[in-house]
Order: C-alpha cells, then sequence, then structure tokens
C-alpha cells in the first residue's frame, strides 16, 4: 500500500504565523531590553561622574569639615569610604581617639567588604593603645591575625602583639609571635623587625651557670649599655616585597599609607608612596 508522502513545510508561511502569533510579546521584550541597555548606560555615565566629582572633592579636603561633607553628598561611592577612613585619622591626630573609633566602626559597618577593613581595625587597636586599654588593643591585634591571615595588615598585627607582650613580661610568648612571623611571613618588611625583636627577646635563664668567656676584654664587644645613645634605627620603607607593595592603594591621598598606626611615621608616607611607584614601575618594565 502506497505510503502518503507528507505534506510540504513553507518556512516563509510558518515564520509569518509565528510572528503573527507572538509578535506583541517579541516586540515587548526586545523594548524591555533596550530600555535595560540604555538604563544601564545611564547609569555608568552617571556613576563614574557621581565618582568623579567624589574623587575631586575629597583630593581638595584639608580639614574634618571637609571629609565631612564628601561623606555627606557621597555616601556610597569609593571616595565617601575613603573620606571614613581620613577623617577617622584627622580625628586621631586631633586626640580624638574615641571619635576616631565611632568613625571607623561606621566605615565597616557600611563597607563589610571593603578591603581596608583590616586597616580601619588596626586603626582601632592603635586608638586603644592611645588611651592605654592594652589589654583590649591586645585582643584586637590577634582577632586581626587571626581573621585576616593573608592581609597586608597580618605582619603588623602580629607584630604590634610583641611590645604589649613585653610590657605585660610575657617574653615566651612575645617570642612565640616572632616566631611566627618569621615562618609564615618569611617575604614580609616585619620579619626583619620582628627577627631584630627576637634577638633581644632573651630565653629564660638556664639552670646551668653561663660559661665564662675567654675573650679578653679589650676584644670583647662594647655591651648594649655603651650603645643606648645611638640613634634608633627608622623604618626603611624600601626594603618591602613588591608583593606587599602592590597590595596598598595608590590614592595619592597623602598619610593613607600611614595605616592610622603610630609605629609607622606619617613623615615617611609620602616617600613611602613615591617607593612603591617606583619599585612597581620598575618590576612592570622589567
Amino acid at each position: 500500500m502506497p505510503t502518503v508522502p507528507p505534506p510540504s513545510r513553507d518556512a516563509a508561511l510558518e515564520t509569518r504565523v509565528f510572528w503573527e502569533r507572538f509578535k506583541v510579546e517579541i516586540a515587548a521584550v526586545l523594548l524591555i531590553a533596550l530600555l535595560a541597555i540604555i538604563g544601564f548606560g545611564v547609569y555608568r555615565l552617571y556613576s563614574g561622574q557621581r565618582n568623579s566629582a567624589a574623587s575631586a572633592l575629597l583630593g581638595s579636603a584639608r580639614s574634618t569639615e571637609d571629609y565631612q561633607q564628601v561623606i555627606a553628598r557621597y555616601p556610597d561611592t569609593p571616595a565617601g569610604a575613603d573620606a571614613y577612613l581620613l577623617f577617622a585619622q584627622a580625628q586621631r591626630d586631633e586626640k580624638k581617639f574615641a571619635d576616631a573609633d565611632a568613625t571607623l566602626e561606621i566605615f565597616i559597618a557600611k563597607n563589610p567588604d571593603h578591603e581596608f577593613v583590616a586597616t580601619a581595625r588596626m586603626a582601632m587597636a592603635a586608638n586603644l593603645e592611645s588611651l592605654g586599654k592594652t589589654d583590649e588593643a591586645l585582643a584586637m591585634y590577634q582577632k586581626i591575625a587571626a581573621t585576616h591571615p593573608k592581609n597586608f595588615n597580618a605582619p603588623l598585627a602580629l607584630f604590634s602583639q610583641v611590645h604589649i607582650l613585653r610590657m605585660k613580661n610575657q617574653t615566651e610568648e612575645a617570642r612565640r609571635v616572632c616566631e611566627k612571623i618569621l615562618t609564615d611571613y618569611r617575604e614580609s618588611f616585619w620579619a626583619g623587625e620582628a627577627s631584630r625583636e627576637l634577638r633581644l627577646l632573651k630565653p629564660s635563664a638556664s639552670s646551668e651557670p653561663a660559661a665564662r668567656s675567654t675573650i679578653p676584654p679589650f676584644l670583647a664587644a662594647p655591651s648594649p649599655m655603651q650603645t643606648a645613645n645611638s640613634p634608633t634605627v627608622s623604618l626603611q620603607f624600601e626594603a618591602l616585597a613588591l608583593r606587599e607593595l602592590e597590595t596598598f592603594p595608590r590614592s595619592g591621598l597623602p598619610g593613607f599609607f600611614s595605616l592610622f598606626h603610630a609605629r609607622i611615621p606619617a613623615k615617611q608616607t609620602i616617600r613611602f608612596q613615591r617607593t612603591a611607584q617606583i619599585a612597581i614601575d620598575l618590576e612592570k618594565r622589567a
């Protein structure tokens, strides 16, 4: 029995029928997509202009009132977040440590995923030290080192614990912290500082009597008392590893590299900025 051939299909006719059935829906989808593209473009343009205006205003800010103005006018911009940090630094410079802590807490609450949350917590710990709350400062340094082990602040948070532990006569714990820096952050700048600190932290006295030196007195090394008046060696930021330098911001904001921390002198910040940028430029050219 002969089979009936299938009816021929006209693609053009089927397309026309499909269009007639769904032309309203198709037009609506295309219109929505077009409006979404236009809206996104307008938003990007507006956001870019707003960020530029906020950055310009922050760049000209010099006082606490200026920083407050940036925060009030551009609260949701990167410059607005930076303004919180600089505002807190200005408050710290005025010895308003409690106010600086409150500002930093607002910054952390509004920007929990910001890359400088650990930096803000370091500033809060330094403020606690300035207020004489060493136990709270020590606890915060320990929390920073445990919570942000990959952050560039981690070795500094560990190193900041050492002098507090020394003040508390917890020499063995201070030694363990220095050894942890040398083990976990041996390429860090703070590893060198920890090594020097470790040499000063002598272990507990042994029960065995110390061996008597056979070196004649006139050939012996001078005692530490003879060099007590020697000038303190300043931190050489050029020794920082390139990997660490690249983690710092290059926003060009004076004082930002101080990390709001007393152990990094503010007068070094501009030289630190230039050194960081030069090191990175040389590495990229190489």
